[in-house]
């Protein structure tokens, strides 16, 4: 096997392996573990200078090189194209994007500075995996200077639809970047077909049943590859920690009510505010769950220096304070609601704790706390997950409540219907969306996915003449 390089914005250091890290980056560890390579990707660190050489440090077989960003090029790659602009876009959120000429040609310097950067470490036998939608030019700066190795990519986030991306200037060129990879990866059958319809009648490329395509003289291929948790891990993190420390602290503020939980980055793609106004619905509508059931949302805060994540970090506790004060009683508030993170193991075991598992994303290319969530639960006493039908999970988690995250009212009924569930209904829906989380997992996504980029690869070679 060949070494494998991944790039993405971020890289995860070797000491945020373990119950801190995310799904993502365990796997993307273990692969470079049993493989041998390197993750390369933005420091997180800005400087005002130009930026100097790339931060190297090695951890057994895996080297992790990481470089800085000038303070200009972030506030216009990441801050103004990457989540202004594409964010927003890829998540249905046209209201919130915004464009500009200045943004946009910092996305594609700082994915070309970092090509630069990348191309003399490559070694000839290399395969390079890069991730998500800031880094969708990487492919193509690589080609650029003559890298003809096997580069996939994976898009973490749904695609939007051809009517939405026609909305982006020089959305084409988009679409160009992505040809330049042998493999692009899609989380749902939705995201491939909106991709495929934009190739098509966009760029006037042309695609085929197989989901190979050809766009500007380049041949390439696209497919769906779901991704998934370590399964087998997260379960025996919500067993060991059913009554730990903090689980235990957990019920017993509870005083016997039943928990609803939330789990989110603060992100306005998420649907929080839906979901406070869900309780408020619940608790009017169904005044016998009063002091009965807590909903606790952790939530975060991402992205603060953002103007519309600071309006949104606003308009949250407003609400709460709203609701508080409408339904609480001298020994019960309804909501809770805490912006701070948890590892990973300790949210294992609030999740067992949970009668209710509230995911109700506005549109996620899959979201992972719905599958944490079915893993982490008792099988004699699970609980239930409300999800939102616009999550890529939706697919696969078809034995969950599923709502419209824009209806209120939905998610309302959906909670009450939970919480008068039957042990036996409970039991049943558990164990088909156990089957499903235990089957698809990261390990099967990863795998899956590095398999069809060399099955590929020999293909785009044939069809391109060459691999430029």
């Amino acid at each position: 096997m060949s070494r494998l390089i991944i790039v993405s914005n971020r890289v995860a250091c070797p000491t945020q392996q373990g119950v801190r890290a995310g799904g993502l980056a365990v796997a993307m560890h273990e692969a470079l573990d049993r493989y041998g390579g390197m993750w390369f990707g933005w420091s997180g660190q800005t400087t005002e200078e130009p930026a100097g050489a790339p931060h190297v440090t090695e951890a057994g077989n895996v080297t992790y090189v990481t470089v800085d960003l000038q303070t200009q090029d972030y506030k216009s790659y990441y801050i103004g194209y990457a989540n202004g602009t594409l964010w927003p876009l890829f998540h249905n959120q046209l209201g919130l994007i915004k464009f500009s000429r200045a943004s946009y040609e910092g996305y594609l310097r700082v994915n070309a500075q970092m090509a630069a950067t990348l191309a003399p470490l490559i070694r000839p036998d290399d395969t390079i995996w890069v991730h998500d939608y800031h880094l969708i030019p990487f492919g193509d700066e690589l080609r650029k200077l003559g890298v003809t190795n096997p580069i996939g990519f994976f898009l973490h986030t749904p695609f939007p639809p051809r009517q939405l991306l026609e909305t982006l200037p020089r959305h084409a060129l988009l679409l160009h970047g992505l040809a330049a990879y042998d493999l692009v990866g899609f989380q749902t059958d939705e995201s491939l077909h909106a991709f495929q319809d934009s190739v098509i009648e966009l760029a006037r490329g042309r695609s085929y049943g197989d989901g190979a395509f050809t766009l500007g003289g380049r041949h390439s291929h696209a497919a769906v590859f779901p991704i998934g948790i370590d399964t087998d891990r997260f379960a025996k993190f919500a067993r060991r920690t059913a009554n730990s420390r903090h689980t235990t602290r957990l019920k017993d503020s509870l005083s016997g009510r039943a928990l609803i939980i939330g789990v989110d980055r603060l992100d306005y793609s998420k649907g929080i505010p839906n979901r406070f106004d869900a309780i408020d619905a619940l608790m009017t509508e169904h005044p016998e769950h009063r002091n009965h059931v807590s909903f606790l949302q952790i939530a975060p805060h991402s992205r603060s220096d953002m103007a519309e994540y600071r309006a949104l970090r606003r308009e949250l506790e407003a609400s709460v304070g709203a609701i508080n004060g409408k339904f609480a009683e001298y020994d019960w508030t309804p909501l809770r609601y805490v912006n701070r993170a948890f590892s990973r193991l300790v949210l294992a075991g609030f999740y067992r704790a949970s009668r209710i598992g509230l995911v109700t994303p506005l549109r996620d290319g899959m979201n992972l706390v719905a599958k944490e969530f079915v893993a982490a639960q008792d099988p004699d006493d699970p609980g239930v997950l409300v999800l939102s039908r616009f999550a890529g999970a939706a697919n696969e988690l078809k034995a969950a409540l599923l709502v419209n995250p824009y209806d209120a009212d939905d998610i309302a009924s959906a909670i009450h219907r939970g919480l008068r569930m039957s042990l036996e209904e409970r039991q049943m829906r558990w164990r088909h969306m156990m089957d499903v989380v235990s089957t698809n997992t990261v390990t099967t996504w990863r795998e899956a996915f590095l398999a069809a980029l060399y099955e590929t690869r020999a293909e785009n070679i044939a069809g391109n003449g060459t691999n430029g």
